[in-house]
């Protein structure tokens, strides 16, 4: 692939990659096609992958302290 287009966010990604295992999964298109296709899907598998990944991490950063108040902490996107 020449150039990687990055999805809007994880429901474009999802919405694409979902396109393109249907049009795998047919098993109609010229090989050259399909490999360009599966490229394509390992790319956007990765992506809504960090997007999941990046998500869990905020929701993991709400803590309950020893008193059972809910505390929230900042989130470092750095880590990921």
């Amino acid at each position: 692939m020449s150039s990687i287009q990055t999805p809007q966010n994880f429901e474009e990604g999802m919405s694409e990659l979902e396109t393109l295992v249907k049009k795998l999964e047919e098993g109609r298109m010229p090989l050259e096609d399909a490999i360009q296709a599966f490229e394509r899907g390992s790319y956007l598998r990765k992506f809504c992958e960090d997007k999941l990944l990046n998500a869990k991490l905020k929701v993991d950063q709400i803590l309950v302290d020893t008193e059972g108040s809910i505390k929230v902490e900042s989130f470092n996107t750095a880590q990921s």
